[in-house]
């Protein structure tokens, strides 16, 4: 009894500022605070736009100085889709299949639902590029840590929207930094990623939208969120490939619906130390100068 209700307390202080920050993460935030790396002009208005919206658009032209690595990762997706044309078809006869809730048949992830971290690979490298984690590390105000990352083909379906296809919030931390990265035109038809502006912790907006339960998730649809946000305050991460957004996920979002073309991207996520994400392949520290990535990678497989 006494264990259960102390453990109670204890994941109750993860929603709480201070307890989250000076209790939880206390060793990344004071390093960063020692150590902490500097924002470009694009990286100091991203961060602004994260602190007051959740989210924030920039593209690989603005944000980086060499795109060569974004230019690596197109192709290299590439190849790996040739080499899995088979798999993607089969997945792609399955994309309809709306009896399958809980497995997101709408969406194939290329790297597998476990994706195993290497450093040398062009998708580690991408998420690990300084710009990306000055930006994570400014807004979380500590030193982040890379969870996660996948590239994401969204299938064209006419089946009723499910799943992460609906609004919701993303509940493994105080702040829940994610990067949708187009790899493909998205465009309305193709599903863009789309997110109720300052809906997030650190914003503005309070009301919540009416929902129901699905697959133990709370979701809303449309309606029910303009009811809380009018629509001309979502913003939808529409462009050509190279078009980037950051949101902390946090705040109310909902995945591709692609009804016209595919959806492709690339997406990787960022956390505190003491998050409780699932998609766990690693708890790199994201805090280490380049030369150190190595040696700073602890590898803890499985999830919690």
């Amino acid at each position: 009894m006494v264990a259960s209700k102390l453990k109670r307390f204890l994941r109750a202080g993860r929603k709480h500022d201070f307890a989250w920050r000076y209790l939880y993460n206390l060793g990344p935030t004071l390093a960063y605070r020692l150590r902490r790396h500097p924002l470009t002009e694009e990286g100091r208005r991203i961060v602004a736009d994260l602190g007051r919206d959740g989210v924030a658009v920039t593209s690989v032209d603005r944000l980086f100085a060499d795109p060569g690595l974004f230019e690596e990762l197109r192709a290299t997706v590439a190849q790996r889709e040739r080499d899995r044309a088979e798999e993607i078809a089969a997945a792609r006869r399955e994309a309809g299949d709306a009896g399958s809730i809980g497995h997101k048949t709408f969406l194939h992830k290329l790297l597998g639902e476990d994706p195993v971290f290497d450093p040398s690979d062009v998708f580690a490298r991408f998420a690990l590029q300084s710009e990306l984690l000055s930006i994570a590390n400014a807004y979380f105000g500590m030193f982040t840590q890379l969870r996660y990352y996948n590239v994401w083909r969204t299938f064209v379906t006419d089946s009723a929207f499910r799943e992460s296809q609906l609004w919701h919030r993303d509940r493994e931390d105080l702040y829940v930094l994610k990067l949708f990265l187009n790899l493909s035109d998205v465009d309305e038809g193709a599903g863009p990623f789309t997110y109720a502006a300052g809906t997030h912790p650190k914003g503005r907006v309070r009301g919540e939208p009416a929902s129901f339960v699905e697959g133990g998730v709370e979701r809303s649809g449309d309606d029910e969120m303009a009811a809380v946000l009018p629509r001309e305050r979502w913003v939808r991460g529409l462009g050509p490939p190279g078009t980037l957004l950051l949101a902390d996920t946090r705040g109310y979002h909902r995945g591709g619906r692609s009804r016209d073309r595919d959806r492709l991207l690339y997406t990787c996520l960022y956390t505190s130390q003491a998050s409780e994400v699932r998609e766990l392949f690693g708890g790199r520290l994201a805090a280490e100068p380049p030369a150190d990535r190595a040696r700073a990678f602890a590898l803890r497989r499985g999830r919690r």
